[in-house]
């Protein structure tokens, strides 16, 4: 995720770092050679009785822009989804871990809270991880035991895997006596929330925008800015290969944003940044149990690009 302080508006237009403009600039290069071409054969053209008219473009571009912008709505949507979700998981490890630490019969540095604790923090960490494609070995052995990190890392699902041991530590907690039956039936509300986030990310992760739409819009995006530098030359002269690259800028860079979008967990500039959101539930756990604020694992920061992971 780009996170960058706010720039005057005048020097936003020359802004680089956290634009998709190095992506996007070997495509417009590109456009500038094609525009060069179509201005420098313009007369070749007008020699063969070739009268090339902007119109139909104009009507393409409208039908194009339409187009993006749906297909800039539905990217966004998932993003927001994803992050919303993500803001559901941090209210509720926040509230499970402030029920462990002051409805429970224990005290707050007792090892069962202070597990339970590592536990909501390996689950995580481990869905940072399922979403996007990564080993989870090295944080569940940094945060749970040696045989409970093995047989969590062994599951198919492994954010599952550690709800499902959150849960049987609320079982344990009531069965014991530690825990009324009401009050473990809020806990458990709150781990069925975790369950809601986990399934909802699982599915943006596992269902991508289908392929022959992403097809059929970058076909017609390139077409469009290959072809329209000889639809202007006719209209604007030596114009056309400014005004061809701006639109095709416009277009491009659309499109390589809605396609960072589109899948919001990844590693992308723009992204989800879910080594941030991770961490931050991970210093929110440990300071409702407790921890002191000098112990907590410092808060990430973006780097020198701009870029919070």
């Amino acid at each position: 995720m780009i996170v960058r302080p706010k720039v005057h508006w005048f020097r936003m237009l020359f802004v680089w770092r956290g634009s998709v403009l190095g992506l996007v600039m070997p495509r417009l290069l590109g456009i500038l050679a094609i525009s060069l071409v179509a201005l420098a054969g313009h007369l070749w053209f007008r020699d063969f009785g070739v009268r090339l008219n902007p119109a139909p473009f104009s009507l393409v571009g409208i039908a194009l822009a339409i187009f993006l912008g749906f297909r800039n709505n539905v990217s966004y949507d998932r993003f927001w989804e994803g992050r919303r979700l993500w803001g559901q998981l941090v209210i509720a490890t926040r509230a499970l871990s402030r029920q462990a630490a002051t409805l429970v019969a224990l005290p707050d540095d007792d090892p069962r809270v202070r597990h339970f604790a590592a536990l909501l923090i390996a689950l995580a960490h481990s869905l940072k991880h399922q979403l996007r494609g990564d080993p989870v070995h090295d944080d569940l052995a940094r945060l749970l035991p040696a045989d409970l990190a093995a047989r969590c890392a062994a599951a198919q699902f492994v954010p599952v895997a550690l709800l499902t041991e959150l849960a049987r530590w609320v079982q344990e907690r009531r069965r014991e006596g530690q825990l009324p039956d009401i009050l473990a039936a809020n806990m458990d509300a709150n781990l069925d929330s975790i369950a809601e986030v986990i399934t909802g990310c699982e599915r943006i992760a596992n269902t991508p925008i289908p392929y022959a739409y992403n097809v059929l819009l970058h076909r017609t995006v390139y077409g469009y800015a290959a072809l329209l530098p000889f639809g202007l030359v006719d209209s604007i002269g030596y114009l056309t290969p400014l005004m061809a690259v701006f639109v095709a800028y416009t277009f491009m860079a659309l499109e390589a944003i809605a396609g960072e979008l589109e899948d919001p967990f990844g590693r992308e500039p723009n992204d989800l940044a879910l080594d941030a959101l991770a961490r931050t539930i991970e210093r929110t756990v440990l300071e409702t149990v407790g921890v002191p604020s000098a112990d907590l694992p410092p808060a990430l920061q973006p780097d020198g690009n701009y870029r919070l992971t």
